[in-house]
């Protein structure tokens, strides 16, 4: 009973500062939705058997790991979001008494409740865009209401976003009930080891040869598996190995810096490199979506000579389905890097106060911001764009991937994704306007 009038009186609290309400709901709102489009359109494909059905089929399983594991980080960040106060807070009645259990249940509540807000209102933004969805053509014909997944479907959907949230919560809990003053003090920096780099290159390497291999399997639901394992876990060692790189990063132009942004921003990545990586997370899976949507054109143009009508409307079908994943990539950029960026300004906000107190003008701050989140761009972009390469080679060649086509679909996409996040740091700055006009908000 102490721990749920804890929570009530947290969550009367936290309406006052409705950013730190309105940010993790509207992510995983925009999270469930996109979840569920995905799936609906997936079902639809898989309840087709004619003779078709499996090139159908495998191509909606890579879309399905291009886009349900990018989907699933974006959710365990928007269970992060504003995890320095929530910390701040805990660690205060840790340093007060408060035992473990009590710190975690108010955790899990809170990040759950807020969870589950934000699925139920996903469930609504997807209802509404199944009819808009249906209307997509696919083998010369729209797919309906086949999109629309059945209620319990959606209530599974719902409960695993809450439980993804509950788990997030609970890991990161592990330095608030460890070392409560520690984090009260923020002495100890968040360390990252070299470990995930070596795993990462050993599971890109196990993809490379798997996929080599799989020309001489005639099986379509080991093909299937194949696919759907491969392409997933590529994307998710990105998550794995990109806080490392930053680290890494930061380090040596921390080292070499000569202005007081340039410093500022190398410090804000080392503060935390995984809150670095959140933020700049859409647009590795943007780069590495535009290496398969660059070979998709390719492998269109050419068979658009083809005078089989079957393979017109594949090629047709493919288009579509490049320009679906594009957009859902996108919207997902979009929606990673504004919640982020607003919820770095309110994580760190003790010291843009301090900042602002010893004199430093407000463009130095969003200039030092900028910088922290630009500078990584260029080699998570990169990065990823060589990852999907290495990946998708095996099954494309060389010529499809330094096709002319290829590279500008690659290159417009990356430009598209830095766009994004620039919009996103400008439309930011109000954030960090209300920070400097509140500085002292209760916890």
């Amino acid at each position: 009973m102490t721990t749920l009038r804890l929570a009530w009186l947290f969550a009367r609290r936290s309406f006052s500062a409705r950013s730190t309400v309105v940010l993790p709901v509207t992510a995983f709102a925009v999270v469930t939705a996109l979840l569920l489009i995905v799936a609906g359109g997936a079902q639809a494909f898989f309840s087709w058997t004619d003779d078709m059905a499996g090139m159908y089929q495998a191509l909606a399983v890579i879309a399905l790991a291009l886009l349900v594991v990018p989907l699933l980080a974006l959710g365990g960040s928007a269970a992060r979001l504003s995890a320095r106060r929530r910390d701040d807070r805990l660690a205060s009645l840790r340093l007060l008494g408060a035992t473990p259990r009590m710190v975690t249940g108010l955790t899990v509540i809170e990040s759950t409740v807020l969870a589950l807000a934000g699925a139920l209102a996903g469930v609504i933004l997807s209802l509404l865009a199944s009819p808009l969805v249906g209307l997509i053509p696919f083998r010369g014909e729209a797919l309906g209401m086949s999109v629309l997944l059945s209620p319990g479907w959606m209530a599974v959907a719902v409960a695993g976003i809450g439980a993804l949230a509950a788990l997030s919560a609970v890991v990161g809990l592990r330095g608030v009930i460890l070392s409560p003053l520690g984090v009260r003090t923020r002495e100890q920096a968040p360390r990252i080891h070299w470990v995930r780099a070596v795993v990462s290159v050993a599971v890109i390497a196990s993809v490379f040869a798997v996929l080599m291999a799989l020309q001489a399997v005639a099986d379509v639901g080991v093909v299937l598996a194949v696919l759907a394992v491969g392409f997933g876990g590529s994307v998710a060692v990105l998550n794995l190995i990109g806080p490392w790189v930053l680290r890494l990063v930061a380090t040596g132009q921390a080292r070499r810096a000569r202005t007081v942004r340039r410093l500022l921003a190398a410090r804000s990545i080392l503060e935390s490199p995984k809150a670095a990586w959140r933020q700049v997370s859409g647009v590795a899976m943007t780069s590495f979506m535009a290496v398969f949507a660059g070979v998709g054109v390719s492998l269109m143009d050419a068979a658009g000579d083809s005078a089989d009508p079957t393979s017109r409307l594949l090629v047709a079908d493919i288009r579509t389905g490049v320009i679906i994943t594009v957009v859902a990539s996108f919207l997902m950029v979009a929606c990673s890097a504004g919640v982020n960026q607003a919820a770095g300004v309110l994580d760190r906000r003790d010291l843009y106060v301090s900042l602002d107190r010893i004199g430093m003008p407000v463009s130095e701050m969003n200039a030092a911001r900028s910088r922290a989140v630009l500078s990584p761009l260029r080699i998570v972009g990169i990065g990823s764009a060589v990852t999907a390469a290495v990946v998708v080679f095996p099954l494309t060649g060389m010529s499809l991937l330094l096709s002319p086509l290829t590279l500008m679909v690659v290159a417009a996409c990356l430009a598209a994704g830095v766009l994004l996040v620039w919009a996103a740091l400008r439309a930011t700055r109000p954030v960090l306007d209300r920070v400097l006009a509140e500085p002292s908000p209760s916890l």
